[in-house]
This record gives C-alpha cells, sequence and structure tokens, in this order.
C-alpha cells in the first residue's frame, strides 16, 4: 500500500541526497571524488557543473530533501508535490546524462547512480499517485 511505497520513497529519497551531499561536499572541500570511470573529475568541474551559479549536486540534494519531506505527510497534495519534484528531477537527470554522453564526453560514476535512485524514484513516487493515502 502506501505505507510501503511511502518507506521506498523515504529511503530512495535519502540515497539520493547522500550521493548529492558527498558530490557537494567534494565540490566545497575541493576533494578528489573517488571515481571508477575517470570521467567524475571531468563532469564535475566542467561549465555544466553549475546552474545559474548553484552546483548541480546542490540542485540534486534540495530536489531530493523535497521528496523525502514530502514522505512525512500524508495526503494527495504530498503524494502530487512528491511526485511533480520525481518527475522534474528524472527530466533534469536525462538532460545531465545527455550533456555528460554528447557535450563532455565523459560520464560520472555517482551522476550515473543518482540518475538510477531518480528512476526509482520517480517510479515510486508516481505509484504513490494510484494509491489511496493511508498511514
Amino acid at each position: 500500500g502506501d505505507r510501503a511505497l511511502r518507506i521506498a520513497v523515504a529511503v530512495l529519497a535519502l540515497a539520493g541526497a547522500a550521493i548529492a551531499g558527498y558530490l557537494t561536499y567534494a565540490k566545497y572541500a575541493d576533494a578528489t571524488i573517488a571515481c571508477s570511470t575517470g570521467g567524475c573529475e571531468t563532469v564535475q568541474s566542467s561549465e555544466y557543473a553549475e546552474i545559474l551559479g548553484l552546483p548541480v549536486p546542490i540542485l540534486g540534494l534540495i530536489g531530493y530533501l523535497g521528496i523525502f519531506a514530502t514522505t512525512f505527510v500524508a495526503g494527495e497534495t504530498p503524494r502530487l508535490v512528491g511526485a511533480a519534484l520525481a518527475l522534474g528531477g528524472l527530466a533534469f537527470s536525462i538532460y545531465l546524462l545527455v550533456v555528460q554522453i554528447v557535450a563532455i564526453g565523459a560520464l560520472c560514476q555517482w551522476c550515473l547512480a543518482s540518475d538510477v535512485v531518480m528512476l526509482l524514484l520517480t517510479v515510486a513516487a508516481v505509484a504513490r499517485l494510484r494509491r489511496p493515502a493511508t498511514g
């Protein structure tokens, strides 16, 4: 039911927030990102790593935490907001994946992990819209 989906959304949102939080930390601590693809630093230092002066990981962190917050409130509105944020996040993730492949020519494993989390999160958040709101 909704409770199981709400837990799934919460756990996935926290996983996404952990990835975005790590990348945000690495950005501001000027730390080397643990990376097996070799493309993480290239992606993170590209001109696409910021939007309107904000590092992309911060936008992800805000989005994931926003989705997480919707799991604490029952009702139709939080479910709609969570699904809308997840769909927006998925669209943004797809855009960033295309940018990595086409414009940057490098892939960041953390970004790809976030993409997978966001896809699963979107599936769970949209599925919540199809369930009656309970506990």
